[in-house]
Order: C-alpha cells, then structure tokens, then sequence
C-alpha cells in the first residue's frame, strides 16, 4: 500500500506525453537544450492591418521531428499530483481490539505502507502529435482521461445521483 506525504514546497508543472520511446528513465539537467515549446500564433497580414491571434496548440521540434502540442486539461474539481515513492514506511498501530479468528476481511492489515512523497502538482497535460495538432476526442489519452474520470465518479460520487 502507499500513503501521500505533500512535500513542504511543490512545483507547478506540466506533464508532456510525447509520440516517442525514450530510453531514459531519470532526471535531464538541460532540458531546454532538447525541448524547449513555444506557442504558436496565427498572424494574417493585411494592406491595412496585421491581426495575430493565439492558437490553442504549442510546437516543439525534437530529435528533428515537428510536434504539435495540444493541451488536456483536467476537469475542474481535480489535481494532478507528481509523486515520488521513498523507502520509508509508515510506522505500524495496531489500536484495533483483537478480531476474531474467522473474522479474515481485511487480510493486508499487516502489509507494509511505503509513503509517496509529492513533489509537484498539475492542471493539465500536454498530448503531443506528429502532423497536426491532436483531436483529444479520437485520442488514446484525451478519451481515456474522459472514461477515467467517468468511472472514477461512478465509485466515489454521490448515491442519491
């Protein structure tokens, strides 16, 4: 089992979801020097006027690849959390009177409670795609986000509903 300890101080980020196998798994020190998005804008020039507007779409060139960034925002009553799991526990209570011995539901009383230590937050999540920007509503991520959230209602939401 786990248990979330929140850091003193978190960082708000931004988690991107690339179209890409990394194999790197751990901190990048520069990562300016690799991905470094900006955000684009729609300028339409005229004789008379020059209007820019700003997309809804970031891009980023990375490996030598263009990537169109489209961004998946949470719903409204949820936080994204960036969790680190340490080797510390959670010290053991046993304050529950001794159970009878056919009484077995909860079978993982004793199992050991590592605790996840948050380190960041977040609001939305960056899908990116090559060619165009993403369509969160045919997309693996935007969809799943959706059914998630669905289901995640339907357990923890209210009954009279």
């Amino acid at each position: 089992m786990l248990s979330l300890q929140p850091s003193s101080t978190l960082k708000k980020c931004t988690p991107n979801l690339l179209p890409a196998r990394l194999n790197h798994n751990g901190p990048i020190h520069d990562t300016q020097r690799y991905f470094t998005p900006s955000q684009a804008s729609d300028c339409k020039l005229s004789s008379k006027d020059t209007t820019c507007t700003a997309s809804e779409t970031s891009h980023v060139y990375f490996r030598g690849r263009h990537l169109h960034g489209t961004a998946l925002p949470l719903p409204a009553n949820y936080t994204g959390a960036v969790v680190s799991v340490t080797d510390k526990a959670l010290p053991r209570i046993s304050s529950q009177p001794e159970q009878d011995e056919h009484d077995h539901e909860d079978e993982d009383e004793g199992a050991e409670v590592k605790i996840m230590e948050q380190i960041g937050t977040f609001d939305q999540v960056m899908v990116w795609g090559h060619g165009g920007t993403v369509d969160l509503s045919q997309d693996v991520y935007g969809r799943g986000l959706g059914e998630w959230v669905g289901f995640a209602e339907g357990i923890h939401g209210d009954e009279d509903e």
